[in-house]
């Protein structure tokens, strides 16, 4: 009865569990995305961030591993022998055989450090070690942050684009369909629906191309956000209103500070470490002294069934004191390994400093350059608006020709293109102008 129950949960069970996966999976996917719920998903899901919060338990734990020799290390070592044949001892010239043919000890040992230069260094450098493993995640965080906002940004724009590409086909059908109707009247030549037809494929064709441009930039924002691959496209809130509003210009007053760059303070983390290694190789002539209680349990007989009847103990304690006197000069040179290695850390200061410099000048100029190309280009699609609308009513009164429609339809669909292009150079700018200054942040 038991075992037929048993079978009978355990076919329940799997027949549950796809349903429980399935809905796991569901309810792990985005109803609707604004930019921070990307970024909010993205860094909770993010294999990389997982795996950096991974690193930091790992480094919390290696520290407790090193910090718990300071505690009393107890420990309990046993045999059980027999001898084949007993030892041989000359007493006064005469050999006699010593010992008895079985025994078996247990000894017990509690050991306590009391000085040791490893425990030193784990006890001064356990903070650092622990803030270096989390600036790294902080570090990771922020440029996950940068990454996402891109990727998003340009989903969101392709998209825009695409809407844009749908509006120019609407109307290059329309305009076709008009040069159909002027031809069938007489008004116009076969040549004005010949150049119609020709922009409308242009278009269809380049509508389709975005299409599968959207499908790949769909599957990066994905990958960077750590979301399920064969999960439906990732549905983005955000329309070119809310995201021109997010366009502003910046503060391009700011000055870069490298204290506020994680890269810099990773490296400040680095040098109290390395410091912290210098002062460890010259500790190496001091002592190691450690305090011991060892107390053993023997036994001894000669006939195996009656070994463990009679025990002779015995326990002692002690101090033990390890100093080095003389190790080759290996003291001297891992000292100078170590100030070596600091030295080089100033090098990787210097470095940081000017490459920080450099990202902060590219990234002002190419912002500067990006917001004055989307304004110029902001102004430009109104401006083909009023045109295209101007030659459209024109075309109808027989003033302008149907070439000058096209070349307006042409120019209004390549203003608002750029546009939408611009846009995302800006916003993208921007972000790696906040990387750059340091500002950039990962608090969602």
């Amino acid at each position: 009865m038991k075992r037929a129950f048993y079978l009978l949960a355990v076919l329940v069970g799997l027949s549950i569990s796809p349903h429980l996966h399935a809905q796991q999976s569901t309810d792990s996917l985005l109803v609707s995305a604004t930019l921070e719920d990307c970024l909010r998903y993205a860094l909770a899901h993010q294999p990389t961030i997982r795996q950096s919060f991974i690193d930091e338990s790992i480094t919390d734990r290696t520290v407790k591993s090193k910090l718990a020799d300071w505690y009393p290390q107890i420990g309990l070592d046993a045999n059980l022998q027999h001898y084949l044949e007993l030892p041989t001892n000359i007493f006064a010239g005469n050999p006699t055989k010593f010992g008895v043919s079985n025994s078996s000890t247990a000894l017990f040992t509690l050991n306590q450090n009391l000085f040791t230069r490893d425990l030193l260094l784990a006890s001064k450098t356990a903070k650092e070690v622990r803030k270096q493993s989390q600036q790294t995640t902080a570090r990771n965080r922020i440029d996950l942050v940068a990454d996402v906002s891109k990727a998003y940004y340009d989903v969101l724009l392709t998209n825009e684009q695409i809407k844009v590409l749908g509006e120019d086909i609407v109307r290059l059908e329309r305009s076709l369909q008009d040069a159909n109707n002027q031809y069938a009247s007489g008004i116009v030549d076969k040549i004005d629906i010949k150049r119609a037809a020709i922009s409308l494929n242009n278009a269809k064709a380049q509508q389709k191309s975005a299409r599968e441009l959207l499908t790949a930039k769909q599957a990066y924002l994905k990958q960077l956000m750590g979301y399920p691959e064969n999960a439906p496209d990732i549905p983005l809130t955000q329309n070119a209103e809310q995201t021109a509003a997010q366009v502003s210009a910046a503060d391009t007053l700011q000055t870069t500070d490298y204290r506020n760059r994680i890269e810099y303070q990773l490296l400040q983390t680095q040098q109290s470490l390395l410091e912290a290694n210098v002062r460890y190789n010259k500790w190496s002539y001091l002592p190691t002294v450690s305090a011991f209680i060892n107390y053993s349990f023997v036994y001894q007989n000669e006939q195996f069934s009656k070994l463990y009847n009679a025990n002779y103990p015995n326990s002692f304690l002690g101090v033990k004191l390890s100093l080095p006197i003389f190790q080759g000069g290996k003291r001297v040179h891992n000292i100078r390994i170590a100030e070596f290695q600091l030295q080089r850390n100033q090098w990787d200061f210097a470095a940081l400093r000017s490459q920080i410099n450099t990202q902060y000048v590219q990234a002002m100029s190419a912002y500067k350059s990006n917001y004055y190309d989307y304004l110029t280009l902001k102004d430009n699609v109104e401006m083909a608006q009023d045109v295209y609308n101007t030659l459209q009513l024109q075309y109808k009164e027989g003033i302008k020709t149907y070439l000058d429609v096209l070349i307006a339809e042409t120019e209004l669909r390549t203003a608002q293109l750029n546009y939408y292009n611009s846009m995302y150079q800006v916003l993208s700018s921007r972000i790696d102008l906040q990387k750059a200054l340091g500002t950039l942040t990962a608090n969602y």
